[in-house]
């Protein structure tokens, strides 16, 4: 009788199955908020979880992977480091009848990759764009054109592109008006982009846009992806004296909303973030798991927009906020997504 209870009691606490997640890197607070909020969810659903973060490192990432395929995982979710290199792997996860679900970022080269759980990344550049508008017109609203430089994220990650065209999509018209100026000439991702989202990179490429364009003309406005690019650029910013006297600190933008960036919008030095709720990625990403562990279609609502080089991955968009002095409180701290006493 004992044996029959014990053998109910495993029955019944046996996991729905295992998730391995590969995260990018713990250098970023966004992608170790991601990997909890995953953790935490998939485990309230009845899953055991298989957390690997790689610091940016492509053959760890592989190697982690790889791992995961040989224990034996039911679903890789992998936000990956460079979206071009995972193809020889997933064919590995495919052979093992193992599901993939890139994360965030788009797998690219690969016909192996079921479902793709992300932002309007299009939207967040249109957001940031906006946001960098607005700024210019409520500072600097007699200076025409306003002077505004560029940076894009990390070349290997797809979604820096959309970042970009995003972007573009409002700043074009308004250099072609001659209401913008890039004084660097420095356009296209081929010369903005910024490899691995490095802020040390986007500080030395500011340090240098200053000195050689910027002696006899002022910033206004600096176009950032990421709030780590952001931090970059306004340490380069404030060393040449902006911020200060009666140089007025330009606008620069961001994404991800970032505790010292949070912090920073609320000194005047930053003046927006796009805030993405990972907590609603993860429970997407977790519903897109147990749809396909229990042989039902996920939940998808973009089947045209995210085309891989081999295929257009069916995807979940979730929309992005932009965050600036007015809404900080509101949506940062009014959704629960941080406590007071984390900002301020």
């Amino acid at each position: 009788m004992l044996a029959m209870c014990v053998s109910v009691f495993a029955f019944q606490a046996a996991a729905e199955g295992t998730v391995g997640i590969s995260m990018p890197t713990k250098s970023s607070a966004r992608w170790i908020t991601d990997g909890s909020s995953m953790v935490e969810q998939f485990k309230a659903a009845g899953y055991d979880t298989d957390l690997q973060y790689a610091e940016d490192d492509i053959p760890n990432q592989l190697a982690q992977i790889e791992n995961m395929i040989t224990k034996g995982v039911d679903v890789l979710v992998i936000a990956a480091i460079d979206g071009t290199t995972l193809s020889n792997a997933l064919e590995n996860a495919k052979a093992a009848d193992i599901k993939v679900i890139a994360y965030d970022r788009l797998i690219r080269d690969s016909g192996n990759v079921d479902y793709y759980a992300t932002f309007d990344n299009f939207k967040v550049g249109v957001e940031q764009a906006t946001s960098l508008v607005n700024g210019l017109k409520e500072r600097f609203p007699d200076v025409k054109p306003w002077n505004v430089e560029l940076f894009g994220g990390s070349p290997d990650d797809n979604n820096a592109f959309f970042f970009y065209d995003g972007a573009m999509s409002v700043l074009q018209p308004l250099i072609d008006d001659g209401s913008i100026a890039v004084v660097s000439g420095q356009m296209g991702m081929d010369k903005v982009g910024t490899l691995r989202w490095d802020g040390a990179v986007a500080q030395s490429r500011m340090d240098n846009i200053l000195s050689a364009n910027y002696t006899e003309k002022h910033v206004n406005g600096v176009l950032s992806p990421y709030d780590g690019l952001s931090i970059g650029i306004l340490s380069s910013l404030k060393g040449v004296g902006y911020g200060s006297g009666d140089l007025p600190m330009p606008i620069v933008t961001g994404q991800d909303a970032e505790v010292p960036s949070v912090k920073s919008i609320l000194a005047d030095e930053q003046y927006s973030t796009i805030f993405k709720d990972t907590r609603e990625l993860a429970k997407v990403t977790v519903g897109m798991v147990d749809a396909m562990m229990k042989g039902t279609e996920p939940e998808i609502n973009d089947t045209k927009t995210y085309n891989n080089g081999v295929k257009v991955v069916p995807s979940y968009l979730l929309q992005p906020t932009a965050v600036d002095k007015s809404n900080w409180e509101s949506v940062l701290i009014g959704s629960g997504y941080y406590k007071a006493d984390q900002i301020q």
